[in-house]
């Protein structure tokens, strides 16, 4: 079980280039950076962790530049996005973005991704909420497309455009490896049809640990092998046994190899 540093990277926290440094320094073996454009002032959507919406939500840094200075000071800790918020970006400026940290960081780029909670955020982007899913879908075909294809191409109903040229191809073959976040069966069949790993919160440990062998059966049926599919849980021990939850959820994943 390999244990990384998860850490809102905000306008007031420690610098990203410290921090990564000193993560590196310590052992971690990745160092993870969540996104936020903005946080809309209606305030509308409820926070899915209850309560009243901590500040840095609305402080974060871009994660790909945040991460474009981690891997400037860094050699050997991995650089993951905890999540992209990938419905709200274009797609093809987001695999160039990706590209560029995965570049520049020597392969070392872990791509996290998801479609969030926020639906005012997403349609402030233009992002019709009740389709999110299927563009989110869409996007990970295409931007593997444009990763792997020197003349890339896609046709969907929500990602559409002409044979393109776009370098620099990532380091790491065939591409950086996708995780998506979520907890639902949904989130998990997305995973086997489009996906490299799974990347869930750690709210619930338990729930992790149940879909786990669900993720297994999953990949065996659509033929691909389990142990393909990495799992990455995201979260932070901020009561006892929540932190007894997650080690138990990381014992069970090395046990099975994530």
């Amino acid at each position: 079980m390999n244990i990384g540093l998860f850490n809102f990277a905000t306008d007031y926290s420690m610098p990203v280039p410290d921090l990564a440094r000193e993560a590196e320094a310590r052992g971690f073996e990745s160092f993870w950076i969540p996104e936020h454009t903005h946080i809309p002032a209606s305030r509308r959507t409820p926070w899915p962790g209850g309560g009243d919406l901590p500040r840095e939500y609305a402080h974060t840094f871009d994660p790909f530049t945040a991460l474009g200075a981690a891997a400037a000071v860094t050699s050997t800790i991995r650089l993951g996005t905890g999540i992209v918020l990938i419905i709200e970006r274009d797609t093809i400026t987001a695999a160039k973005a990706a590209a560029s940290v995965d570049h520049l960081s020597g392969g070392r780029f872990l791509f996290g991704l998801g479609g969030g909670w926020n639906r005012e955020e997403a349609e402030h982007h233009g992002t019709e909420w009740d389709t999110r899913f299927k563009r989110l879908a869409e996007q990970m075909q295409a931007m593997k497309a444009i990763w792997t294809e020197v003349k890339a191409e896609f046709h969907g109903e929500y990602v559409d455009f002409e044979p393109i040229l776009s370098w620099p191809k990532p380091v790491q073959q065939p591409h950086p490896p996708l995780l998506l976040g979520g907890e639902t069966i949904h989130t998990l069949r997305r995973i086997v049809a489009h996906g490299d790993g799974w990347l869930p919160r750690a709210r619930d440990p338990e729930q992790v640990l149940q879909g786990i062998p669900t993720l297994r059966r999953l990949a065996e049926e659509a033929g691909r092998d389990p142990d393909s599919i990495g799992v990455y849980l995201l979260g932070l021990p901020t009561a006892p046994d929540r932190g007894a939850g997650i080690y138990r959820a990381g014992r069970e994943l090395k046990k099975k190899g994530g």
